[in-house]
């Protein structure tokens, strides 16, 4: 159930509907307006068009204004509430860290499942709609495996090597879906119980799009730029030369993201997108333990025990810590900077973060503060 969005979670949204999921609209104006509910006043459209916002936005923001206007989008917002289990937006504690550095991060995002799986180390396992049968099981293997060591499998739900990998995290109940279309509606319709498998074992699925969204061809490269920042690095699993999975491969590149390819067989039409990938410099692999050895992370999510393994649920981080683990990352922070971002004195903070660090959620290392999956 939805908690109640808060004023400056409903202003997010109503820029994100008045100007269609524009990202470069979206951001002139909220970084334009101190305040973000005076841009929806009447008389901003004359700053909207000095902006040089497009005429549709524009369009919008005057309907807005009138009664049908404010009708349909108290409608969205009622399916939001309906939709969602839950919301974060840019300015929100909660909102993952890993999408903060790059220009082109969702505003908001609208989520169904168990949020604290965003908060989780994660790899992203894609590849062709249209696999062969070996690559749809090497999918599942690395998926299952890594999920097994505490990584989140991050995909996007599609047919194919998607499915293959989030039926593998699903084992051990760590796995993420980024939609392409708004949470009322599942793309393809054929993976609606797969969606809710997801939801239902720990996992969630997320979408930067309002509800009604349909799912259309150029959100799907939009949706594979989440997938790639979400995740630590990015698995192609079996692609063929012009597979849609090579855009998220370029994407998680660009982002700075580790890029690793599967190989196969040489005379094989399904792999000669992973051999181009290995080509251009991405790192082969044929065993899921090498990617979190090239990871090289400080910490290693192993479970070390056969009880540990057989739980079923992961351990929920309290809530009152949420804020300053969401503010970690995998490098690590130091006292000071954690004080200024949270605002906390650091006799509180040092005690948050020893109480995160006897949950097994944190550690110190060299005087910064980290992440850390318990081994479990």
């Amino acid at each position: 159930m939805l908690n109640p969005l808060s004023q400056a979670q409903i202003d997010i949204i109503t820029l994100w509907y008045l100007v269609q999921h524009s990202l470069s609209s979206f951001y002139k104006i909220h970084e334009n307006y101190p305040t973000l509910k005076h841009a929806f006043q009447a008389s901003e459209v004359t700053e909207w068009q000095r902006l040089g916002l497009h005429k549709n936005h524009i369009q919008r923001l005057k309907e807005f204004q009138l009664t049908e206007g404010q009708q349909k989008f108290q409608h969205c917002l009622t399916q939001i509430q309906q939709h969602s289990d839950f919301v974060v937006c840019i300015d929100d504690l909660h909102y993952p860290q890993q999408l903060l550095p790059y220009t082109d991060k969702p505003p908001v995002l609208f989520g169904q499942g168990n949020p604290q799986a965003l908060l989780q180390p994660q790899v992203a396992i894609v590849g062709s709609r249209k696999p062969s049968p070996h690559g749809r099981q090497v999918a599942y293997d690395f998926a299952f495996y890594l999920s097994e060591q505490g990584f989140f499998i991050n995909s996007g739900l599609a047919q194919g090597i998607d499915e293959a990998a989030h039926r593998g995290g699903l084992q051990h109940q760590r796995t993420i879906a980024v939609m392409g279309t708004g949470l009322d509606q599942t793309y393809p319709t054929s993976h609606q119980s797969l969606k809710q498998d997801i939801i239902q074992h720990g996992g969630a699925v997320i979408t930067e799009f309002l509800p009604q969204t349909p799912p259309l061809q150029h959100h799907f490269p939009r949706r594979n730029r989440i997938v790639s920042a979400l995740s630590l690095g990015v698995i192609v699993a079996e692609a063929a030369q012009q597979s849609g999975s090579l855009i998220t491969a370029k994407l998680a590149a660009e982002q700075g993201k580790l890029v690793f390819a599967i190989p196969g067989h040489i005379y094989s039409e399904f792999h000669q997108g992973c051999h181009q990938l290995i080509r251009e410099g991405a790192i082969l692999v044929d065993h899921p333990q090498q990617v979190i050895e090239d990871l090289a992370l400080p910490t290693q999510w192993q479970h070390h025990q056969l009880v540990a393994q057989q739980q079923s649920q992961a351990p929920s981080i309290p809530e009152h810590l949420l804020p300053i683990y969401n503010q970690l990352d995998w490098v690590g922070q130091d006292l000071d900077q954690l004080a200024i971002i949270l605002k906390q004195d650091t006799a509180q903070l040092t005690a948050q973060l020893m109480e995160l660090e006897l949950q097994g959620f944190a550690l110190q290392q060299a005087g910064r503060y980290l992440r850390c999956r318990s081994g479990k």
